[in-house]
């Protein structure tokens, strides 16, 4: 199969039609980002039929109704092992490291009409002490991977929060994971949203659930390219949904990796589109808002690629032509869902970012090659490198790959390059013209994480981080 892009641009849409986002896995599973724009909704929905899900949307009350609660099992312990869908953690940034526990449970219950099964992960502190009262939820990748949480887990697991992962896509490979363990789970066509609504509803239950005797405060939804897509199709259900009772059940909205434009919903949403999208597309123009029901902002961090590939454990080794980028997708993701908590929870309005500039070509570039505009940060401000998307497959497929490039082969291959972003390094000789001295460029770098932590685009807690990148710089 070829790899092609082909970009058909209308008066408010630009849609991708690209055979290196089709999904390679079986049963209609969706690989890792999904597909882009308006297709990523499409995709979860075909091929899904039966037990599988989709991404079909049930008919919705006219008037705020409530959800039933789900029934939940005691915690999963066997048989055999549980599906790790946390597979690319930061070396050394695991649960264990945090004192984080992940359980296990079975949910089950009737949603859009029809029986359902399916699973459920709570991480959180181990001691319950040390939990914030703050939840991300987020729906499963359909490629089997809880990427919200992973996006975000430094910061996640150092504040305390807990993350909530509901399998609704992807359910195949759960239980071909371990049959013996999974083979009841079931998921049929429009079930996801009523799902998510049940989930959220139970997470706030003081009767029932996971987190009955804790003080949880606030919950937000989160989802990154297909689950971004899963999430924008549950905004109407925000609407009308209700807990038993009759409180709105999510308190806030984070899409990230899609360009979209996103309706007007009554809690504050932080919309996050990537590089990917930023250069190709026009959907990302709605403005900031603060009045009620139009909570809004739309935060466009230059460097950031569609997937982390920093980190990410598919794309190790390196199956694509050029240089994998190392800008950590976790410490600006991370801001996001910062100040989206601090919006919900303390009614703390977030600064407004500046957009990435953009003229007929895309994205307008700097002398060094990245994108002007948007929310600064040290990797463009204190450039070494050139940051760009889409990355290409080496074709044929290297030699020993993933697991998971070598299941799915060339098709994989494409898929993953083609979501990630790459870099190209200056040369010693561009490094010495610009910074003069190793010192030089480290007080820089150092200065400008000061500047940016002050201005709330930049976590103290990810500093550390960023230093230690910079004393890798040689020159």
């Amino acid at each position: 199969m070829k790899t092609r892009i082909r970009w058909v641009t209308g008066s408010s849409i630009v849609v991708l039609i690209a055979t290196l986002a089709l999904p390679f896995v079986m049963k209609g599973q969706a690989g890792p980002g999904g597909t882009q724009g308006q297709r990523q909704g499409q995709e979860q929905g075909r091929g899904q039929g039966g037990r599988f899900g989709g991404a079909l949307q049930p008919n919705l009350p006219q008037n705020p109704t409530a959800v039933s609660l789900p029934s939940i099992s005691a915690q999963i312990t066997g048989p055999g092992p549980i599906y790790e869908s946390t597979q690319s953690f930061a070396p050394g940034k695991g649960l264990a490291d945090f004192k984080y526990e992940a359980k296990e449970y079975f949910i089950f219950g009737s949603a859009n009409g029809q029986p359902y099964k399916t699973r459920l992960v709570v991480r959180k502190p181990a001691a319950n002490s040390k939990f914030s009262g703050l939840v991300l939820v987020e729906p499963m990748h359909p490629s089997g991977s809880a990427h919200m949480f992973e996006y975000t887990s430094i910061y996640t697991m150092t504040s305390g929060h807990a993350a909530v992962e509901v399998v609704s896509g992807g359910l195949q490979q759960v239980i071909d994971s371990n049959p013996e363990r999974y083979k009841d789970l079931q998921v049929t066509q429009g079930q996801t949203t009523e799902i998510l609504a049940q989930v959220g509803s139970l997470i706030k239950s003081k009767t029932t659930g996971p987190f009955v005797g804790l003080p949880v405060r606030k919950i937000i939804l989160a989802g990154t390219s297909a689950t971004a897509a899963t999430l924008i199709q549950y905004l109407p259900a925000h609407m009308v949904y209700r807990t038993p009772d009759m409180q709105r059940i999510y308190d806030g909205f984070l899409p990230t990796s899609n360009g979209q434009m996103i309706r007007n919903v009554d809690v504050p949403l932080v919309h996050v589109p990537t590089m990917l999208e930023i250069r190709s597309a026009n959907l990302t123009t709605r403005p900031d808002g603060d009045a009620p029901g139009d909570q809004y902002r739309l935060y466009e961090f230059p460097g950031m690629g569609h997937v982390d590939s920093r980190d990410n454990v598919r794309l190790k080794p390196n199956p694509c032509k050029y240089a994998l980028s190392e800008f950590p997708m976790q410490a600006y993701m991370s801001v996001a869902l910062h100040h989206l908590f601090e919006w919900v929870d303390k009614g703390i309005v977030p600064p407004k970012g500046d957009r990435v500039l953009k003229d007929s070509n895309g994205m307008v570039l700097d002398e060094r090659g990245n994108p002007k505009g948007g929310i600064r940060n040290p990797y463009v401000d204190v450039a070494i490198t050139k940051y760009a998307v889409p990355n290409e497959a080496v074709m044929p497929v290297i030699p020993s790959p993933s697991a998971y490039i070598a299941k799915g082969g060339q098709q994989a291959a494409n898929q993953m390059c083609g979501l990630a972003a790459y870099q190209t390094d200056l040369s010693k000789d561009q490094l010495k013209q610009l910074y003069g001295s190793i010192k030089n460029y480290k007080s820089k770098v150092e200065k400008r994480i000061t500047e940016l932590e002050k201005a709330g685009w930049a976590l103290p807690i990810y500093r550390d981080l960023i230093l230690a990148d910079a004393t890798k710089v040689r020159f």
